[in-house]
Formats: C-alpha cells, structure tokens, sequence
C-alpha cells in the first residue's frame, strides 16, 4: 500500500529551476574547489557530487567490494582515480556484450511520453525513494542498493566516466510515480546520477513490487554526459535490469509487498515480454543481503 502524501508545502525557491540550474551549481561549485586547494577541493566536490561524502569512501568502498559481487561501491568523486579494484576488474574481463536494448515503457517521465522529471531540479540524486519538490512522500519498502558498472565497448571496455545514468522503477504496490492514480504528484522511485572514474552510480531506493505481464525490474537510460540528461532521444542506451528469483521470494513474503506476493508468479523470466528473448542473461543482476539489513544489486552495462 502506497504512503499517503504528505501535507503540500512551500517548495525550495531553486526547485522550479530545472535541471540545467542543478548542473550550472554542481559545475561551480567544483569551480570553487580547485580555488581552496587540494585538500578542501576534494571536500567540496565530495559535498556536489550526487550521492558524494566528505568521509567514509575508504569503508564504504570495502563494504560494497563484499556485499556486491558485481559491483564496487562508488569514489566519493567523479574525478578520483579509478580503482583496480576485484569488481572493476571482473566487469571489464566480462566485457563485450552490450546491454540489450529495451523499451522505456509507459512510465519513463522522461518526456517521450508524458511528463518530464528530467526538467526538474532535484532530479539529480543518489537516494530516490522519496518524491523531491512539492512533495516529500516516502516510498516504503525493503531498502535495496542499486549499482551499475558503465563500460564502452568501442573503446575497449574503458569505464565510462562522466555519463549519466537515469533510473525509475514502480513502488511495491506495482506502480509508478507521475502516472498512476493518486500518484499523478509524485516523483519518487526516479534520479539521475552521474558516473565516477570507475564508470559505477549507485541508487538507494526500495525493492520494487511485482504486477501482472511483468517480472521485477528496474528501468534505465545511459547518456554520454549529465548534459545530456535533459530530454528523451539524446540516450546511449535504454535497457532495464532483472531481479533474482530467489530475492523476489524472500522480500514478497514480507508486510506490505502482498500484492507483489500474489501477482510473482504469474509471469516468469522466460514469458516476460522484455526478458524472455534470452531469459534475461545479461540484464540479470547480481544480488546479496536480507530483509532486515537490506539489499545490495550490481549489474555491469557494456555501451
């Protein structure tokens, strides 16, 4: 069952001012980084950078090495050097197959058909579960982290650093911000982030529910750069990423994901509509973690 929206409050004056106005701060604020010096210009551009930390990269990277088989955790910057990192090196040896290119779907909210998030400032976030704006309802749902390792496969696997990656999926009721009933307001489950060296964007967000002619999955768009990220068509790829079974059935047992519980097993991988071609072999992630502590999901997407 979906929260009820909060009470309406006043937005922030810059939320009206679009995305162009969120990277226009991002980039001078990194501007005014280099001017303080290494060590404060690392700080800043942790501070600007979507999903960035002024501390903790060290650990988080090594929790994410361990929870993650296919995905190291993120730099706190987009300008740190990559990492030769277990993962990393997996996703580059398995490297050479592009990520299928797949439908947006009826609820993209990126402009091609309907509303357009990406216009919106405050789009740009690592955690999505809650609607950014007019409103600040939250999602529910088990906690799930999400992790997409970019390579580019015309230049020999390089990870893609600096492309931006738009994500959205449906609540665990099965349904989608911007488009379903009552939820016409809402804007959670949907962020862009930008990649780092490692050519990896992680999203923190809840499990996505099951609902009828679908098995779960989380929806995405790759572009060459954050400025690209503005409007439908300027995409690398489109592709979506499929959950395990196994995880399905755990988080489908659990309160408030009963109608995911009875809608599951209808479809399976192989009749899915977007899946069943080659039962999702490349779209696939790899998952750990549990119910109480949350879930971890990496996927490498070759371009």
């Amino acid at each position: 069952m979906t929260t009820s929206p909060q009470p309406p409050h006043e937005p922030h004056p810059d939320h009206d001012r679009g995305l162009e106005f969120d990277l226009s701060t991002l980039m001078s604020r990194r501007s005014l980084g280099l001017f303080f010096g290494a060590g404060t210009a690392a700080a800043a551009l942790a501070a600007c950078t979507p999903g960035g930390s002024t501390s903790g990269a060290a650990s988080s990277s090594t929790t994410a090495t361990a929870s993650a088989s296919s995905a190291a955790t993120p730099s706190a910057s987009a300008s740190a050097t990559p990492s030769a990192s277990p993962a990393l090196t997996r996703a580059i040896a398995e490297c050479g197959v592009e990520i299928p290119q797949e439908t947006a779907g009826p609820y993209p909210g990126d402009g091609s058909n309907g509303p357009n998030v990406l216009e919106a400032s405050g789009v740009v976030r690592q955690d999505i579960t809650a609607s950014f704006g007019a409103s600040t309802t939250k999602a529910e749902g088990v906690p799930l982290t999400v992790t997409l390792t970019l390579l580019d496969n015309a230049d020999g696997c390089k990870p893609l650093a600096g492309a931006a990656v738009y994500a959205w999926h449906c609540d665990r009721d099965g349904k989608y911000s911007m488009y379903d009933a009552g939820l016409e307001n809402e804007n959670f489950l949907r962020g862009v982030q930008e990649a780092d060296a490692n050519g990896q964007v992680t999203f923190t967000t809840i499990f996505p529910g099951a609902y009828n002619g679908r098995w779960p999955h989380i929806h995405f768009e790759v572009f060459e750069s954050m400025s690209n990220a503005t409007a439908a068509g300027q995409v690398l790829a489109v592709s979506q990423i499929a959950l395990t079974e196994a995880t399905c059935n755990v988080v489908y047992a659990t309160a408030g994901y009963e109608s995911s519980a009875r809608n599951f097993p209808n479809t399976t991988l192989t009749s899915d509509n977007v899946f069943g071609g080659d039962g999702g072999i490349h779209q696939l992630a790899t998952m750990s973690g549990s119910v109480a502590g949350g879930y971890t999901a990496g996927l490498n997407v070759t371009v």
